[in-house]
């Protein structure tokens, strides 16, 4: 089974992770694309970070029978966040989705099986940067500014895909009874219907609010 725990920065997900599935842990990859790269190898970059941190998942599963993913391996929610609130282009969006969509038809890539959204509100996600001396978060308030378009994205899988997503993190970890691994991990069709799930989002590019 792979799990996936998400939501904005200072959101508790990392902290949550280490306490309570250290050993089944596929931490976030902290790669930096060359920004001076074309928009195409952008994409691709980005796509195989996705990869590289799904077949981390897949070979924790394979070892221990669960892995718990410090967010999302297939991170299309923070390029479409970004889009939402007009601080992306459309054409990166584009090329970002049909980059990840090969690597799902290819079996590179796919959907975890359970997603923890943790989403506390805006001033409780201050508090906890304020009080966490240990991390710098850099671009703090735009990723604070992603939180509703994250809510969205889940909200969108939650309609195509029932029961895959929980709005909380368990206070003692994952339960014992935990929902089988389902299937279609490696379908592009799922990504189409949750991108057509998705709310509208502007064609005018970056700058807007």
């Amino acid at each position: 089974m792979i799990v996936v725990v998400t939501g904005p920065s200072a959101a508790g997900k990392t902290t949550w992770c280490r306490r309570h599935h250290a050993d089944h842990l596929v931490p976030e990859d902290a790669a930096v694309v060359d920004e001076a790269a074309g928009a195409d190898d952008q994409a691709a970059y980005w796509c195989e970070v996705n990869c590289r941190r799904w077949q981390a998942a897949t070979e924790r599963e394979r070892a221990s029978g669960l892995a718990v993913c410090d967010d999302d391996p297939m991170k299309l929610h923070y390029t479409w966040s970004l889009l939402r609130i007009g601080e992306a282009d459309p054409a990166a969006w584009e090329r970002e989705l049909v980059a990840n969509r090969a690597a799902i038809a290819s079996g590179r890539l796919g959907f975890a099986d359970l997603v923890l959204v943790s989403l506390p509100p805006a001033g409780e996600l201050r508090a906890r940067r304020d009080a966490d001396r240990t991390r710098r978060r850099r671009n703090f308030e735009l990723h604070a500014r992603l939180a509703e378009p994250l809510r969205e994205w889940y909200q969108a899988w939650e309609r195509v895909s029932p029961g895959r997503v929980r709005w909380s993190l368990p206070p003692d970890g994952l339960p014992a009874g935990r929902p089988a691994p389902r299937a279609g991990r490696y379908d592009p069709a799922t990504l189409d219907a949750l991108v057509a799930a998705l709310p509208p989002v502007s064609r005018s590019g970056c700058g807007g609010g």
